[in-house]
């Protein structure tokens, strides 16, 4: 009896529904909280503040919890992400033209449709402008643990697909971060990390397998990146993508170093990124508070454009550029899994700190509430759709 739950344990911790399960639970919880008498610990519990001393005062940086897990702990987030780009880019379902083909039109659809219904609601608005790639991204960890809990409702092809759409979707991502979400540059600091992609290159080429040197370098990076001004959390990626895939003798440190941060990501990192960013106090808000141009134009973003984009973009590919329904799909299911898309949450809630960090909590709110009724009506809709599409075909 003790074996048998433990390996349902272990299966729950390794799999994509287990940690889909954990950050609605860690979402809805930032929520309830929010909206109680515990709000006010709540919002000390965020700003409690921690600082990190490195060569006594040489290096003091002093932040509050909110800012340790999007700056530092959210860098580990995006360190798997480099890990799943170049795995699937080089041994996986990008591997290939005609792989990469589908997927990547249709992320691409994904993010150019959104932006540009959320910029049209919002056109002229000033500031509002900003959050135009708030709707363009996926979450992987929603959305696959949404298709994960449908079983086998969902054919395996789409699974395959969605995971391949919200790989390329999370590098758009981070391009965007790049370039449009970094004001002010270090060319110093930049120079520094630099400087350190050019050591981990280096112990990639010397076949260097062990995983703690990378590390090590990459947290100088992150310090690099982080006083640079590009948001730290790209070191990251950077990072990750240094890291051997194979070590020639059939083992891979880059397939070991994602097995083994996986739990810690879609257990701890990202449910704590979930309860310090979803909480959102309801108090005053009205159906005129979510019609105002930045809250619809994420949410219509997430839930029309996704769906229109990736769609759209794919159709024109089958159509056109000799691409293919994925095996065993019927083209209502292939609709529903667009639909899911739409589930931006992690993502859209990062870009929308970026976009609007520093012109107060009014904004704050409205990113919020965008994002979580985008998130769960592209949500809702495609499940639906994928459950109909299955009683259709039985």
């Amino acid at each position: 009896m003790l074996e048998q739950l433990n390996r349902r344990i272990l299966h729950f911790i390794h799999s994509s529904t287990g940690g889909g399960i954990v950050l609605a639970v860690a979402a809805v919880l930032a929520m309830l909280v929010s909206n109680s008498p515990l709000s006010e610990w709540y919002v000390k519990f965020l700003n409690f503040s921690g600082e990190l001393r490195i060569g006594g005062d040489w290096l003091v940086l002093s932040k509050t919890l909110l800012h340790w897990v999007n700056d530092l702990w959210m860098a580990v987030f995006f360190f798997i992400i480099g890990l799943e780009i170049k795995r699937e880019v080089l041994d996986g379902q990008l591997a290939t033209r005609s792989q990469a083909l589908l997927p990547a039109g249709a992320a691409l659809g994904g993010m150019l449709v959104p932006a540009l219904i959320y910029a049209a609601i919002n056109f002229g608005q000033g500031d509002a402008m900003r959050g135009w790639a708030i709707p363009a991204a996926t979450d992987i960890a929603f959305a696959l643990g949404i298709v994960m809990l449908l079983g086998s409702r969902v054919p395996v092809s789409l699974k395959i697909f969605l995971t391949a759409v919200a790989v390329i979707d999370d590098l758009g991502a981070i391009l965007i971060i790049a370039f449009f979400y970094t004001e002010q540059l270090s060319v110093t600091a930049l120079l520094g990390a630099a400087g350190g992609l050019l050591l981990l290159f280096g112990l990639n080429r010397a076949r260097v397998m062990a995983i703690g040197p990378y590390v090590m370098v990459g947290l100088v990076i992150w310090l690099f990146v982080y006083k640079s001004g590009i948001h730290a959390t790209l070191a990251g990626v950077a990072t990750a993508l240094m890291i051997p895939i194979s070590d020639g003798r059939g083992g891979s440190p880059l397939k070991t170093a994602e097995k083994v941060l996986h739990p810690w990501v879609a257990f701890t990192i990202l449910p704590m990124f979930a309860f310090a960013n979803a909480g959102v106090s309801l108090a005053g808000v009205t159906p005129a508070t979510l019609l105002q141009s930045i809250p619809l134009g994420i949410a219509a973003g997430l839930l029309l454009g996704k769906a229109i984009g990736v769609f759209g973009a794919s159709w024109l590919l089958m159509r056109f550029g000799g691409a293919s329904l994925p095996t065993g799909a019927s083209q209502a299911q292939f609709f529903g899994v667009c639909l899911l898309c739409g589930v931006g949450f992690t993502m859209s809630l990062f870009i929308g700190g970026l976009a609007f960090n520093g012109l107060g909590p009014d904004y704050e709110t409205q990113v919020k509430l965008g994002v979580l009724c985008g998130s769960i009506l592209s949500g809702v809709s495609g499940t639906l759709i994928l459950l109909r599409s299955n009683k259709t075909s039985a």
